[in-house]
């Protein structure tokens, strides 16, 4: 089983758990910090919103509605994180906006992965 399916089905299973504090860890880490996905994805390549929602269902196991999606990628480029590149498209069809990871948002995504590495590093470590 790859990574990505073990984390997907502890989000599923955890998800579940009796307690609150449980399952507010899992919304915490998941719905609520959604840019950490958004920015993982947009470090491989460019996507335009339309496909964003569900590969993040698919890479990640997080659900979202269509609208939040957008509202990601909004908020994302407002912060600087992210920039849009449209492309023109033949004939009538309208054009495709493609949204771009900035070296801004590359830095912050790799300070958030440091913080979280610490953060398990420091929860894993006995206090002497």
């Amino acid at each position: 089983m790859s990574d990505h399916s073990n984390f997907i089905q502890a989000i599923k299973t955890y998800s579940k758990h009796p307690t609150k504090a449980m399952k507010r860890l899992i919304r915490l880490t998941t719905k609520e910090n959604l840019w950490l996905y958004a920015l993982t994805l947009l470090e491989e390549r460019d996507y335009f919103a339309y496909e964003f929602r569900g590969v993040i269902k698919e890479r990640f196991g997080v659900e979202m509605a269509s609208v939040t999606a957008y509202v990601l990628l909004y908020a994302l480029k407002w912060d600087g994180l992210v920039k849009l590149s449209e492309e023109r498209r033949e004939g009538k069809r309208p054009t495709r906006k493609y949204y771009r990871i900035t070296e801004m948002g590359r830095e912050t995504l790799a300070e958030a992965k440091q913080y979280l590495q610490l953060l398990l590093s420091t929860l894993s470590s006995p206090l002497i």
